[in-house]
């Protein structure tokens, strides 16, 4: 593979490594069910990939990117137009855009986080992320923590309130 093609590759996987979490919090917002987005997600991907070698450097890849993950929301919608359950394509492309107006501030909030999430001592922070994977139970979480489920709820709500504490001060500091 010629080094620039190698180089446009690994250009890729940073751009879309970086957005990928926004992307999909993006499609999440307009899709009712975590399934559905991810399989969205997964159709975005392949378009981005494809055309990539369309896509100018100078221009912001999150955006690019969100627009493609529109198009395939909207194309989603109108596939699954029969089921009474799916939105309105007009609400959709509100949703959207408030979306897209609200990205810069929750990518903020998500970098504290991650800055908050960093600070939360390892073991702590294992039991964190295991609460919250999708293939792990409440239960047997907290019996491998060595606490009852009340008490595993209940630390669980210390944590996420220290989090959400620290989370704002970041952000005060940051607009300080």
């Amino acid at each position: 593979m010629p080094a620039s093609k190698h180089d446009q590759h690994k250009q890729f996987l940073r751009e879309f490594t970086t957005h990928e979490p926004a992307v999909r919090a993006f499609v999440r917002r307009l899709v009712p069910s975590r399934v559905d987005a991810d399989d969205i997600l997964q159709e975005v991907s392949i378009v981005l990939w494809e055309k990539f070698q369309d896509f100018d450097a100078n221009k912001d890849f999150k955006a690019w990117a969100c627009g493609i993950a529109r198009f395939k929301v909207l194309s989603w919608l109108r596939d699954k137009g029969r089921d009474r359950l799916v939105l309105n394509t007009e609400v959709v492309e509100l949703l959207a855009d408030d979306a897209l107006k609200d990205e810069p501030l929750l990518e903020q909030q998500r970098m504290a986080l991650e800055i908050c999430f960093e600070k939360v001592p390892t073991a702590e922070r294992e039991l964190l992320t295991r609460a919250y994977h999708s293939d792990s139970s409440i239960q047997d979480t907290a019996a491998s923590s060595g606490r009852s489920v009340t008490g595993f709820y209940q630390w669980l709500y210390r944590m996420r309130k220290m989090l959400l504490a620290c989370v704002h001060k970041t952000l005060a500091e940051e607009s300080a």
